[in-house]
């Protein structure tokens, strides 16, 4: 089908193929989601179509109030009250037990369903029109970089899905965390927008996911994910620029084209091609830039990208979280 590219000046537009049955994708604050109806199971069928996506991998339902929870929950405790008063509608997302309207399509045949409010304007927009539980993983192939622009979307969705409502380039850069508020103390099961740190001082909290699970609770924990076609070498450690410096004379011994995926302060190497991450001193930039600049590094034809790995406390964690799952080779100095 031809891929219709809306303004959100046309979320109406967007919101009757939602009703209709039909696959949409939209910008959240962390990436582009690709949309359908949460309570449609042949809507949901598309979105595993279209992304290529495992059948046993779980979905986030996006909801605009929480009247909506009441369809699809069975009850949540106080201590996940006090979480969706701080940080909903925002990139955090709760893991409560479900009720049987939620198809098992969804949720991965689990009793438990993954649920978020995006805080967007677009995204909040669309829900609101639609007036519909909204699942929506990332808007990408399967395994492929998570989208950040609508052109992402368009690389790899176009002909697949009826629209892409082109909210620009989205703000956050990396999915939202998911906290599995079924266990106590609540565990994460993917590090994301919203830190442990911040998590902790508000209820009891365990870093708790499983990137090998066999039966994954969450997106992100069993399958590879957020990989560009170049291969990708990541440098962790405390002797990163020295081993930095290693790996790209290597490669180029070998002929190969080569971009080094870097802070701002490191970017000093010479004859590699630089994706720049941004400084050091803000690397909530570094998030909002890498799945941008993994694709950055396909477009321009890089036979290997070198990324600089960086210290995993707060966001740190959630970036490196994502930049192994994308690594065919992790060294550590």
């Amino acid at each position: 089908m031809p891929t219709q590219v809306l303004k959100p000046s046309q979320i109406g537009i967007a919101a009757a193929l939602l009703r209709q049955g039909e696959c949409v994708a939209f910008p959240t604050e962390t990436v582009y989601g690709l949309g359908a109806n949460a309570l449609d199971e042949e809507a949901i069928v598309k979105i595993f179509i279209a992304k290529g996506r495992p059948a046993d991998n779980p979905l986030i339902i996006h909801c605009h109030n929480r009247s909506q929870l009441t369809d699809l929950v069975t009850g949540w405790s106080p201590q996940a009250e006090i979480l969706m008063d701080t940080f909903w509608p925002g990139p955090l997302t709760l893991v409560l037990p479900k009720k049987p309207a939620v198809p098992d399509i969804v949720t991965g045949g689990l009793a438990t369903v993954a649920l978020r409010f995006p805080s967007h304007p677009v995204a909040i927009n669309l829900l609101q029109a639609a007036d519909l539980p909204i699942a929506a993983p990332s808007a990408n192939i399967s395994g492929r970089p998570s989208p950040t622009s609508a052109q992402h979307v368009l690389e790899d969705m176009s002909g697949k899905i009826a629209a892409i409502v082109d909210g620009g380039p989205t703000g956050g850069g990396v999915e939202s965390t998911v906290l599995d508020c079924t266990v106590f103390p609540f565990r994460i099961l993917r590090p994301g927008g919203i830190t442990y740190e911040e998590l902790s001082p508000l209820v009891p909290v365990e870093m708790g996911y499983e990137p090998h699970s066999d039966t994954p609770r969450a997106p992100g924990m069993k399958y590879r994910h957020y990989s560009p076609n170049t291969r990708v070498v990541l440098i962790t450690g405390n002797k990163v620029e020295g081993e930095i410096e290693r790996q790209v004379k290597a490669c180029q011994a070998q002929g190969e084209k080569v971009a080094l995926m870097a802070f701002t302060e490191s970017a000093t190497y010479p004859d590699a091609y630089i994706l720049d991450m941004g400084s050091k001193t803000d690397v909530n930039v570094a998030a909002s830039r890498i799945y941008h600049l993994l694709r950055q590094g396909d477009t321009l034809g890089f036979d290997v990208i070198i990324i600089e790995g960086l210290p995993e406390v707060g966001i740190g964690r959630t970036i490196m979280d994502r930049l192994r799952k994308a690594s065919d080779t992790i060294v550590h100095t």
